[in-house]
């Protein structure tokens, strides 16, 4: 099935990336939350050459919603790229509490140089930066411990920088500056776009979403054949699974929620859509696209 994703880059992301480049003087290093179901699709491959050689602390954000043992794997591969990496759960504030330790080893050098000049009570500044809807302001609201960055499921509520303090952490005071999500301007590999619809970091409003689900479903099937039929038991075996086309699942899938529409006929948009908001809500179980 021909990938359906459109190219998206809207014009508040190119001024997003003129306020990352601009800003970059004014931070020690840089906190990429990534979502830990796709850690690879939510990487903005365009962020190495903005971010150049400053540090990088990478958030694997909602390994709550994860595959455990594939989050595990990504763990060492992105440390063997030389980052540091930390697995957290921003809503519940999971793993979090490592963070400011993280960021003075990380940020060592650096706080030498402070103590060089005088100034070992210099705040350390981080940028934090990652695509829409990867939970960015999530991150700093348990950390600021206060709801003070607006947050939604949904992505691109973030449009101005924002700097925020959220206390000492062996004595040396940490402040995050905030930026809007943004994404890249093509996708090379139509994959990474349908794992970034999946996950919602694309507005559904420029997507057709039965079409989307199908390809969930194709994925589902292939890796998660369990899980799907946990949530949806729809009285076949793994195996029965497997020999069904796409669009039969979703319509079986319809009939077993009682999505019908005058005259009997499955309400397979109405299905699609409970799919994916599913998926996103975390109720199909921890499960990785990648």
């Amino acid at each position: 099935m021909p990938s359906q994703i459109p190219q998206w880059f809207p014009g508040h992301m190119a001024k997003t990336r003129r306020q990352i480049k601009e800003a970059l003087a004014l931070v020690d290093a840089a906190a990429e939350v990534l979502d830990a179901r796709a850690p690879r699709s939510s990487r903005n491959p365009e962020l190495d050459d903005l971010l150049g050689q400053k540090p990088r602390i990478v958030l694997l954000n909602k390994a709550d919603l994860a595959d455990d043992d594939a989050t595990r794997r990504w763990c060492g591969r992105l440390r063997e790229e030389g980052f540091a990496v930390l697995p957290v759960d921003c809503r519940s504030g999971r793993g979090l509490g490592a963070f400011p330790a993280l960021v003075r080893e990380t940020l060592g050098e650096t706080l030498r140089r402070n103590h060089e000049k005088g100034m070992p009570g210099k705040a350390l500044r981080l940028m934090v930066v990652g695509i829409p809807n990867c939970g960015k302001s999530s991150f700093i609201n348990r950390l600021a411990k206060r709801s003070r960055a607006e947050t939604a499921d949904r992505p691109g509520v973030t449009r101005r920088n924002q700097w925020y303090a959220i206390g000492k952490s062996g004595g040396v005071s940490i402040e995050l500056l905030d930026t809007p999500g943004v994404l890249w301007p093509k996708f090379d590999d139509p994959a990474v776009g349908e794992r970034l619809a999946f996950l919602g970091s694309i507005r559904d409003e420029i997507l057709d979403t039965q079409t989307l689900a199908l390809r969930l479903l194709e994925f589902l099937c292939a890796r998660y054949p369990g899980r799907l039929l946990e949530r949806y038991p729809l009285g076949i075996t793994p195996q029965a699974l497997a020999c069904l086309a796409p669009w039969e699942t979703l319509e079986r899938i319809a009939r077993k929620r009682g999505m019908l529409l005058p005259g009997g006929e499955a309400d397979t948009a109405r299905a699609a859509a409970a799919l994916l908001d599913e998926l996103r809500a975390g109720k199909l179980g921890k499960l990785t696209l990648e």
